[in-house]
């Protein structure tokens, strides 16, 4: 397609997207409730549509040499379609934000004022790989009363159009303007380029994928972007730690998911500790396949462990490697924390209720745990339902983003005839 097509193609379906998002934003919860519910159910109808439309994308993406584990998150499995599913029909039973007051409150001058929650209005979405997302995304937007403008990559290209088809169809038979969900239908990166420049039309962009595409959409994009560029997650077990507990949780964060963001890549351990703990949880990694890659202390108390190079610090390995450091003091911790970390999630395993509540205050983490897993930091188990992302940016949001992350706030006045003196 010609540069100057794909421009007037984006502009064209921001445009429709906006006028769409306006009446999306008025729409009764039973309305979007039905609408998720019924794609649901034509998800599982049309499972033969899906599949033959993925198969294509698999295909293609055995032709480019794609790795197995791309693969893997490119597939649309019967069981992958299932979680979708489920995944509709828990947020339609989610309490809608949209058009709840708090707040309200009469003030000396006569007006009582409060404020009351709306929908953002477009959102721009731009990732890689999973299909998956295209429904999940578009559900929330569509529970908080959003537009969304998809881009996803090129690798999937088919199953995402197959998948909005199915949405907008349920759109259109429910009389909502499909255009309230749409996938921009050409791979070409010239497409992401045009959307980041259309600040009139969309009002806030997601980029889910690799640092490398996170960073390009931050550096790019004259919208307000919520983000984080990696996940460079960290367990101190402090001196006064619980082993068993310890290993339990050091284990779980690593191992169960180790190319995840909220996965585990840094291990503290207080030196007070260490020769009692290291030895222990670095035979259960190293049992599980776990590469660990040590400072010079931790090297002599676990010899199978290699020694780190300075670049292991701070390093997002997405993989069966961790980085392991003792360190003498809490607060060594924690300036460990500050300079490697990335404000995704740390934890710290203690018995000590003082220290736990000044790791708690000081560490600046979008999740910050005492006792548990790094793998908890999710929106699914912090309960809100489902996730559109984790935003490691504080402006709008902070940590995992749910429903009413993808809203924001307006003031709202009641009077009685008031005039300001």
């Amino acid at each position: 397609m010609h540069r100057q097509s794909i421009k007037q193609m984006v502009v064209d379906m921001a445009t429709r997207a906006k006028k769409a998002s306006r009446s999306l934003a008025v729409l009764p919860t039973a309305l979007k409730n039905q609408v998720l519910l019924q794609a649901a159910e034509m998800l599982m109808e049309e499972y033969a549509f899906i599949e033959k439309e993925n198969n294509r994308d698999l295909a293609a993406g055995r032709e480019k040499g794609l790795s197995a584990a791309m693969l893997d998150r490119l597939e649309l499995s019967e069981k992958v379609l299932r979680s979708m599913v489920t995944g509709l029909r828990e947020v339609a039973a989610l309490p809608d934000p949209v058009g709840e007051v708090t707040g309200m409150k009469r003030l000396p001058s006569g007006i009582t004022v409060g404020r009351m929650r709306i929908p953002l209005g477009v959102v721009g979405m731009i990732y890689e790989s999973r299909p998956n997302v295209t429904i999940d995304a578009a559900a929330l937007c569509l529970k908080a009363g959003n537009g969304i403008l998809l881009r996803g990559g090129s690798e999937a290209i088919y199953s995402n159009l197959v998948l909005a088809k199915i949405l907008q169809n349920v759109l259109t038979s429910a009389k909502v303007d499909p255009a309230v969900v749409q996938v921009i239908p050409v791979p070409d990166r010239e497409a992401v380029n045009h959307m980041l420049a259309l600040d009139d039309l969309l009002d806030v962009i997601i980029p889910r994928g690799g640092e490398g595409l996170i960073r390009f959409v931050t550096e790019n994009s004259r919208i307000p972007v919520l983000k984080h560029y990696k996940g460079v997650c960290h367990a101190y077990v402090d001196q006064d730690a619980d082993v068993d507990m310890g290993v339990r949780i050091v284990m779980n964060s690593k191992t169960q998911r180790p190319g995840v963001c909220n996965a585990l890549e840094g291990l503290l351990v207080h030196r007070d500790i260490a020769g009692t703990f290291l030895p222990v949880v670095a035979e259960k990694l190293m049992k599980q396949g776990v590469e660990l890659r040590g400072c010079t202390r931790s090297c002599s108390l676990a010899p199978t462990m290699i020694p780190a190079k300075e670049t292991d610090w701070g390093t997002e390995f997405l993989d069966l490697i961790l980085a392991v450091r003792v360190v003498d003091s809490m607060d060594e911790a924690m300036a460990y924390i500050t300079r490697y970390g990335s404000q995704h999630t740390e934890t710290i395993i203690t018995n000590s209720y003082h220290r736990s509540q000044k790791f708690l205050r000081e560490v600046d983490a979008s999740a910050v745990m005492i006792n548990a897993s790094t793998r908890f930091n999710d929106g699914g188990q912090f309960g809100l339902g489902a996730e559109i992302g984790i935003s490691t940016t504080k402006l709008h949001a902070y940590g995992p983003m749910g429903l009413e992350e993808l809203t924001t706030r307006k003031f709202i006045v009641y009077g009685e005839g008031e005039v300001r003196k």
